[in-house]
């Protein structure tokens, strides 16, 4: 058990992963919330309980929507979440699917689908469209998380009071 210590309080960062091995990632993105118009990501990757990997970064380019924000933070992130997995999985641990929560209903959709469904995304990249093939090959799982639930929120936007703390304590899976 790992410890983080800090001047009021003594907090303990649990990793505990299962008897096989769920890797389940937080992706959420805030949209447009930077000055020159880029939205930004978060996310949080679990293995069992306490996160082994949390990012926050602003996005490369400047995207027309929320959901494209969302499916650009898909897209990037989803690269890590498999990497992870897959290294488990040649270390010799026995794996399931790789979970992904997203709190955009639209965006889990574009990501099933595989192509815009809509003439409001027909703008949308089809680069941003590989983590349905990983849908596909089971590899993957998205499903939908409520945004009060979301953990990456931690990580795109400033929080404050109990949603934070709740938050935080999630991430470093502790009980204070």
């Amino acid at each position: 058990m790992l410890k983080y210590v800090n001047a009021t309080q003594e907090l303990a960062l649990t990793l505990q992963p299962e008897a096989r091995i769920n890797v389940t990632s937080y992706i959420d993105a805030s949209y447009g919330v930077h000055p020159n118009g880029r939205s930004h990501t978060g996310s949080v990757i679990t293995l069992g309980k306490g996160a082994v990997h949390a990012k926050s970064t602003k996005q490369k380019l400047v995207s027309k929507s929320s959901t494209e924000s969302e499916l650009v933070a898909l897209s990037d992130e989803a690269s890590q979440v498999l990497w992870t997995r897959n290294f488990l999985e040649l270390q010799g641990y026995s794996m399931r699917p790789a979970k992904i929560y997203q709190d955009n209903m639209s965006t889990i959709a574009l990501a099933d689908k595989g192509r815009s469904t809509s003439e409001r995304t027909r703008h949308i990249n089809v680069r941003y469209f590989f983590t349905k093939d990983k849908v596909e090959s089971g590899e993957l799982v998205i499903e939908y998380l409520p945004t009060e639930e979301m953990l990456a929120d931690l990580l795109t936007k400033p929080l404050q009071g109990a949603l934070f703390r709740r938050l935080r304590n999630q991430l470093l899976n502790c009980s204070n």
